[in-house]
């Protein structure tokens, strides 16, 4: 009976009248804190509203230089808050001055942003050949000065094409085996040889002087495989010897004879008599077949040579055919649409095949695939299977090659040589030639691209060594050429 009549404390309906009033007074006391500040409830937004939000929050992160409002360290509208709350003033960012006290930019890092194409920036740039002279070995004790060389000549294109670049660095690497002698602490002549000898090489090559093709990439990567398959108690001079006529093996079968065989197979589409052959700058192979076909076959036809600024590789083409007696008419790229009534066959040459049946070859290609189709004209393009590619490829964004901005800007495209060194521009400084500044033009971008893709659907066949196939035969011979499946 005692418990019951105890006031009960609560806060329920029985509650003592004091207790609920301390109770009140203590949640009263909590309200009336000065020192802190409860900030509003933020309204609920609707999914337009927040989107036009986040949109703005992106402009004014984009006008801010990439950053966000508010950061610390910020060159542009920063600001920072003190205990107190107060902010301090902005600081502005650096100006380089001039004589006169006039501010302005750094003009060499405004070119360099300005006159880059947004949309191909992620490629690699074009190495300067007048700063990448070849350097003498004193300069650079661990790179070889045939690799030098060689790099220097592939900066300045005067080795041009997948079949002759694959060749010269095979060859570069056939004389440093011949030169070269493991050190006498080393343990394994393979590790030595692969990371020492052939990985600086190929990566001086890549990064110094000009991005590697694929050609070059699987010769490197069937050197390397030859390198490890080796057997470590073998002797180095017999080591070596096996290198050596791997290598040559690899030049004779994937490169020589593949070309005679690829000649064969594309040179039996040739009519005896009357046929047009066109073909698009220059290919090693193309030229090979066109040569064989009038001069062992005896077979009558005329060759249209398409070419287009600024390597103008099709003049070497050109010379090649001119001296060999077969009619040549020699055009440029823009001309084509006309002449495309005359043409029977297209021969084209390809820098790489993707795994999807694309072909990768010199810029301008699929345009002469394009108007080929629309024609109904069929097109064969000749590539060996050594230019393979694992990749799947669908445009020429992802992965390209850029060239020299200048090579576009030089109006005059005559060579004093075969080696693609070009002379400088005849109206160069002259009133009205917009190329001549075009760097200090600030709505003028030049891009020079190296390569496109040619879709599968524009190709009639791919003529290899092993015979004419459709495009998509092209991972059919990939996966049976695989070192998987060859060691099965």
């Amino acid at each position: 009976m005692a418990d019951e009549s105890r006031p009960k404390t609560d806060g329920g309906p029985s509650a003592a009248p004091g207790s609920t009033a301390a109770a009140g007074g203590k949640k009263k006391e909590k309200k009336q804190r000065t020192d802190v500040v409860v900030p509003p409830k933020k309204p609920k937004l609707s999914k337009a509203e927040r989107r036009a939000l986040q949109e703005a929050q992106r402009a004014a992160k984009a006008a801010g230089g990439g950053q966000k409002p508010g950061r610390k360290g910020d060159r542009g509208e920063a600001q920072t808050s003190s205990g107190d709350g107060s902010r301090k003033t902005p600081r502005k960012p650096e100006e380089n001055k001039i004589e006169g006290g006039t501010k302005m930019k750094d003009s060499a890092d405004a070119s360099i942003g300005d006159k880059e194409v947004s949309l191909f920036s992620h490629l690699p740039k074009p190495k300067d050949a007048d700063t990448h002279l070849v350097p003498s070995p004193a300069n650079n004790n661990s790179i070889h000065p045939a690799i030098q060389t060689l790099g220097h000549l592939y900066q300045t294109h005067a080795i041009i094409g997948g079949n002759a670049r694959c060749r010269a660095m095979l060859q570069a690497f056939a004389l440093l085996l011949q030169t070269y002698t493991p050190p006498e602490t080393s343990r394994d002549f393979r590790h030595d040889l692969d990371h020492s000898l052939l990985k600086p090489a190929f990566q001086y090559w890549t990064t110094q002087c000009r991005p590697h093709s694929v050609s070059m990439g699987n010769a490197f990567s069937f050197l390397k495989l030859a390198v490890a398959n080796l057997s470590r108690d073998l002797a180095w001079d017999a080591a070596r010897d096996h290198l050596l006529e791997s290598i040559e093996a690899y030049v004779t079968e994937r490169i020589e004879f593949a070309g005679k065989a690829i000649s064969r197979h594309a040179g039996s589409k040739i009519a005896p008599s009357g046929d047009v052959v066109l073909v698009y700058g220059k290919s090693e192979v193309i030229n090979r077949l066109l040569l064989d076909a009038a001069l062992v076959d005896k077979k009558i036809f005329r060759v249209i040579v398409v070419d287009s600024r600024p390597m103008l590789e099709g003049r070497d083409t050109l010379e090649i055919l001119s001296r060999a007696g077969i009619p040549c008419t020699y055009v440029l790229l823009n001309a084509l649409s006309y002449l495309m009534r005359d043409v029977t066959k297209v021969f084209l040459g390809g820098a790489a095949l993707m795994s999807n049946g694309s072909v990768l070859s010199r810029i301008g290609t699929a345009c002469v695939a394009l108007l080929a189709n629309s024609n109904r004209i069929p097109l064969l393009v000749a590539c060996e299977t050594y230019k393979i590619c694992s990749r799947v490829q669908l445009e020429s964004i992802t992965s390209n090659e850029l060239g020299d901005a200048e090579e576009v800007a030089c109006t005059d495209c005559a060579r004093t040589a075969s080696s693609n060194r070009w002379r400088e521009p005849v109206g160069e400084g002259k009133d009205g030639d917009i190329l001549s500044d075009w760097k200090d033009q600030p709505n003028l971008k030049l891009l020079n691209l190296m390569y496109d893709l040619t879709p599968p659907d524009y190709v009639t066949g791919i003529v290899t060594e092993v015979g004419i196939l459709p495009p998509s035969s092209v991972a059919v011979l990939l996966r049976e050429m695989s070192p998987e499946n060859s060691a099965k």
